[in-house]
């Protein structure tokens, strides 16, 4: 088998690693003729760090990652309050990462394209797809490079304005507001504590204003801020401008502008994930606005169910691709609105993040099964013993492509390849689970 990805961001590398790792050939082309440098995505949510343990990137990400800080928040030019978005929480048996982290999209790309590289694999810059055809057994496509090559399947990971899915017909149902503009960018910003985010709000109105957050792995800032007029300046002049204007004048000194942007809030969601031997995934099939922090996170879980799913091939499998994912981005896109709303209406809660951002509590179960856990549900880590007597997680033992079996105190032994004997109390009682059960644990960490 073999697979062509359209895009290298966070959703096409995650995808590719899940492929290669399972030993199929694939190929990530990406447009660009330079790999992005900034932040734009840069939380990262729990249930993407459970994800990365079982990627094995786990370790670097939170290396290189800072949580997040709290905000000192100024209103007309005076020191007011220090809050935090979310209170930190201590990891539990069943959720060992319960807080999110904080690292630039370009670091958590440089760090999933170093892992692919391990595979043997290279993402190529400067090759865009330019059309394709498919049958019922394989995809042609033409790149830009003038070659043309035939894939089992194609998935379109190239972002809102996929070219894949225009390609394929596919409506993107949705709105672009252009009342609302923000400008963004990466900045280093010399008179601030760099161990703490800062909100300058207006005397006025304290949710308008800029804010400034601080990024791991240097003195840069991820910058804010509203802007009223049809213009925007995107210069490093014209953010010092916005710094003056609501910190007051001598407050932070502006430099290293390495990134920025003008973002209008863009919500939609694509008809159909799929058509034949093509998918689409992450930005590509869904638009989040930045609130609550969904948008990568989305992506790269979309990458993460379907991978295993295009290594198995069966029709059957494949179709769930869209059923799970589509209508996962659904509600996601329901939360990242609600929480933009909110800050658009003023309301101060709206700097907080609510306990379904965590995206630990993404389930494809039926909705109308009210067990405390049943299929569909996330697989939660927990204690136990492996068969050398080694104490050891649940989340350990998942680690990598497969499947596996977990037995509670069985009287027979099994043959599957990935049986664990389950006799921790504790795993007992976080699975709701009797002596005799089995539970059978998806690749991608999910109850079969």
């Amino acid at each position: 088998m073999n697979v062509l990805i359209a895009g290298a961001g966070p959703t096409g590398l995650t995808l590719a690693i899940e492929l290669a790792r399972r030993g199929i050939a694939v190929r990530v082309i990406d447009k660009a003729t330079e790999f992005f440098n900034g932040s734009r995505g840069d939380g990262l949510q729990p249930r993407t760090l459970e994800v990365f343990e079982d990627l094995e990137v786990l370790d670097e990400v939170l290396r290189q990652s800072r949580t997040m800080p709290p905000i000192k928040v100024h209103v007309g030019g005076r020191f007011v309050d220090e809050r935090r978005m979310a209170e930190p929480v201590e990891p539990t048996p069943d959720v060992p990462y319960p807080n999110g982290a904080m690292l630039s999209q370009s670091r958590t790309e440089q760090l999933l394209r170093d892992k692919l590289s391990q595979y043997g694999v290279s993402v190529e810059l400067r090759t865009a797809i330019t059309g394709f055809t498919q049958t019922a057994d394989v995809v042609t496509a033409e790149l830009s490079t003038g070659e043309t090559l035939t894939a089992d399947y194609l998935v379109g990971a190239d972002g809102g304005k996929s070219f894949v899915r225009k390609h394929l017909g596919i409506a993107f149902e949705g709105t672009t507001d252009d009342s609302i503009r923000m400008l963004l960018g990466d900045v280093a910003a010399d008179g601030l504590d760099h161990e703490f985010g800062h909100w300058f709000g207006a005397a006025d109105n304290p949710m308008s204003g800029i804010v400034l957050t601080p990024l791991s792995g240097g003195d840069q800032f991820q910058f804010g801020a509203p802007l009223d007029g049809d213009d925007a300046d995107t210069s490093l002049e014209g953010l010092q401008e916005l710094v003056d204007k609501f910190a007051g004048t001598g407050t932070a000194k502006l430099r290293d502008l390495t990134w920025s942007t003008v973002w209008r809030p863009n919500v939609r969601l694509a008809a159909k994930f799929r058509v034949g031997r093509v998918f689409i995934a992450g930005d590509a099939a869904h638009v989040h606005p930045p609130t609550g922090g969904q948008g990568l996170n989305t992506g790269i879980q979309d990458a993460y169910n379907l991978g295993w799913k295009l290594a198995d091939g069966r029709e059957e499998v494949l179709a769930t691709y869209e059923t799970e994912r589509r209508t996962n981005a659904e509600r996601v896109l329901g939360i990242s609105q609600d929480l933009m709303q909110r800050h658009v209406d003023g309301d101060e809660s709206a700097m907080e993040r609510g306990e379904n951002t965590r995206q630990l509590d993404i389930s494809y179960r039926d909705r109308s099964d009210t067990r405390p856990l049943v299929s569909g549900d996330r697989a939660p880590d927990a204690p136990v013993t492996d068969a050398e007597g080694n104490k050891t997680r649940l989340f350990e033992l998942f680690r990598g492509p497969h499947e596996t079996l977990l037995q509670f105190a069985p009287t027979t032994p099994s043959t599957h390849p990935h049986a664990v004997d389950i006799t921790s109390p504790e795993a007992f009682a976080i699975y709701h689970a009797q002596p005799g059960d089995e539970i059978l644990i998806r690749p991608d960490g999910y109850l079969a």
